[in-house]
């Protein structure tokens, strides 16, 4: 399950002192729900994904990659999209923040630390729900450290 990976990822940066960690994103079957439409991106969200992303955009400690194998004229498109609904990526199917040396070679495949794509096994149903409870939690967590 993805809240496994989360856990990890969260503890990893913590005990590693890391103060970004890296997310990649798929679109379709994953944030949003696919339309199999030609000319016509998909735009209905899977509960509570909005909401995710939303908070995900705020954070500066996670880096958001958005993993796609759309076309460059519907990247765009989705770019703009979500940044109507205040979502935000930091890069497009590519990490140039991490290179080779650094955790292994990365030439061929960019870093991530979490990864959140159907053909993964990530369930846009009802895997956004629990990645809203952890979010929620850390965000309590991190208030009461403050």
């Amino acid at each position: 399950m993805i809240t496994r990976a989360i856990e990890n990822c969260f503890r990893n940066a913590e005990e590693k002192n890391w103060d970004k960690t890296y997310w990649a994103f798929d679109i379709h079957g994953t944030i949003l729900r696919p339309n199999y439409q030609r000319n016509a991106i998909s735009t209905e969200f899977y509960p509570y994904a909005k909401e995710v992303m939303q908070m995900l955009s705020k954070r500066k400690d996670i880096v958001r990659i958005l993993y796609t194998c759309s076309y460059p004229h519907e990247i765009e498109q989705y770019i703009a999209y979500f940044a109507q609904h205040g979502i935000y990526f930091d890069h497009i199917n590519d990490n140039p923040d991490v290179g080779c040396g650094a955790y292994g070679y990365y030439e061929d495949k960019f870093y991530f630390n979490v990864l959140m794509d159907d053909k993964a096994g990530f369930d846009g149903e009802s895997d956004w729900s629990a990645i809203l409870a952890i979010l929620q939690k850390r965000e309590i967590l991190d208030e009461v450290k403050n």
